[in-house]
């Protein structure tokens, strides 16, 4: 049966989410059932393609990720594959119709980062976009559940969360992404010279993108508001942890959210989510 390898499909996006991100997997599990398998999938694909161009030094990106891109359009057009990851993406790409536009953009920003080391004011934008906003709007394709209308009401609030989140990774991951990768996201920041004032700036671009995503989670259907709140939840406490580290301390280490805190953040939610305050 066909519907069995469409599910190990699925099993290994899960999989893929669990192993890669326990907080995303965490949001998921708070999703209604009927939404959790697609964010799965959409995940998966994601997290694949990061690897590919983020941490397989020994081998020729370039040519992984255009042998990646390739299989990824003859799957969705076919409407199978033997890649289970992107079996399992397929299935969802073409159950919630989304569009192609959004996983050109998302190959685009993928091969920003075998090709560029910074970026200037509209690079850096369309990297925001392909990275990290179109992967929010493909989750919106599946929260909305083909309702247009709420879609496109929603769009701008969707890609607002999405880029807190990719923005507040570039900070987390200064040591990774400068150091080993050479890589600067922020336009005109030398990290050799990383000022409070440059992480000010930098700090009031994300709360005014966490400022205009909250306004939307408000508005999202209620399959997904809650598990959408808990993921801001963690980055909005992770993004804070940041603000009070001192500019310096950015380069030397990782920051992070401890277990602890991320089961207190969810606790807080149910309750508001229990008093209908979301």
């Amino acid at each position: 049966m066909i519907q069995l390898f469409h599910d190990v499909s699925y099993e290994c996006s899960k999989f893929t989410t669990t192993k890669y991100s326990t907080s995303f997997a965490s949001a998921i599990r708070l999703l209604h059932k009927d939404l959790q398998k697609p964010v799965y999938n959409i995940y998966g694909f994601v997290r694949f393609a990061d690897e590919i161009v983020d941490t397989f030094h020994e081998y020729d990106k370039e040519q992984l990720l255009k042998e990646f891109k390739n299989e990824t359009y003859k799957a969705i057009e076919r409407k199978i594959s033997l890649n289970p990851i992107l079996n399992s993406f397929q299935l969802t790409v073409n159950e919630y119709e989304i569009d192609i536009k959004l996983i050109d953009a998302f190959f685009k920003s993928m091969e920003f980062d075998l090709e560029k080391n910074t970026y200037d004011p509209t690079d850096y934008k369309d990297y925001i976009y392909g990275s990290a906003e179109v992967v929010g709007l493909m989750c919106l394709n599946i929260f909305c559940e083909k309702d247009q209308l709420k879609y496109e009401k929603l769009m701008p609030y969707a890609q607002s969360l999405g880029a807190a989140f990719q923005k507040v990774n570039f900070l987390r991951d200064v040591k990774s992404d400068y150091q080993q990768l050479e890589r600067t996201y922020f336009p005109g920041i030398d990290f050799r010279n990383f000022t409070p004032v440059c992480k000010k700036n930098i700090e009031a671009e994300i709360m005014a993108d966490f400022s205009n995503a909250y306004d939307g989670i408000t508005q999202l259907p209620l399959k997904a508001r809650f598990g959408v709140y808990v993921a801001y939840k963690y980055y909005l406490s992770l993004f804070k942890k940041i603000k009070r580290t001192r500019a310096e301390k950015i380069l030397e280490r990782r920051i992070r959210i401890p277990n602890y805190s991320k089961a207190l953040i969810v606790m807080r939610a149910t309750v508001k989510n229990q008093l209908k305050l979301i």
